[in-house]
């Protein structure tokens, strides 16, 4: 458990809350002033997403309060353990995800563009790993996002969360890429609106129609 010190059950209502850009719990009712919220929020996802690197053997932070921010269309999901640190709450868990554009191969080896919904940052305190909780945060994440694990890409998992996504969804025959997301067989079969290719832009070229 990871803890703080300042309450996070004033913060957080539930087990497992949604956070955004703007760093305000999603259906925060709290008395604190927005600033002060996201402050402590921002200091949630600062000390996590450094945990998450250091156990991943990362050189570089992947989640951090100040590139959240920066970032539209993302969500981290914090899962707390509302009586710990003498009943002020304790931090047990993050995972972020969130809709990107990339260039995935196909089994092919074609060239796809596509924007899917993507784990970005996965992480569960050492001390609660292999309890059940990782497997109850992610499938909180599958149910508020609608998402199939099978069309999701996974930014540089590490090979506990691999071991994780075969255990639990049968996710084993992963089709190689030249960046550093991992997609798995069956990925582009049926594939819902959210992997589509991302729409031709239109522009006029010799006084004629293109779409690229």
């Amino acid at each position: 458990m990871v803890d703080f010190n300042f309450n996070l059950n004033v913060l957080f209502n539930q087990e497992i809350n949604a956070v955004r850009s703007d760093l305000i719990p999603m259906g925060y009712r709290g008395n604190l002033n927005h600033s002060l919220v996201q402050q402590q929020v921002g200091c949630i996802l600062d000390v996590m997403g450094e945990a998450s690197s250091r156990a991943q053997g990362l050189k570089k932070q992947i989640t951090s309060a100040a590139r959240f921010r920066q970032t539209e269309g993302q969500t981290a999901y914090i899962l707390i353990h509302r009586e710990g640190n003498e009943g002020k709450g304790s931090v047990l868990g993050l995972l972020k995800v969130g809709h990107k554009k990339l260039f995935l191969m196909d089994q092919e080896g074609k060239a796809n563009e596509m924007i899917p919904n993507c784990v970005l940052d996965f992480y569960v305190a050492e001390s609660h790993q292999r309890s059940g909780l990782g497997k109850r945060l992610f499938e909180h994440m599958l149910a508020q996002e609608n998402a199939d694990p099978r069309f999701m890409a996974i930014d540089r998992p590490s090979v506990k969360f691999l071991s994780f996504l075969r255990k639990h969804y049968g996710l084993v025959n992963n089709i190689p890429q030249v960046n550093n997301y991992v997609i798995f067989s069956g990925f582009f079969k049926d594939r819902p609106v959210d992997c589509s290719p991302t729409p031709k832009k239109a522009r006029i070229v010799m006084g004629k129609i293109q779409y690229v």
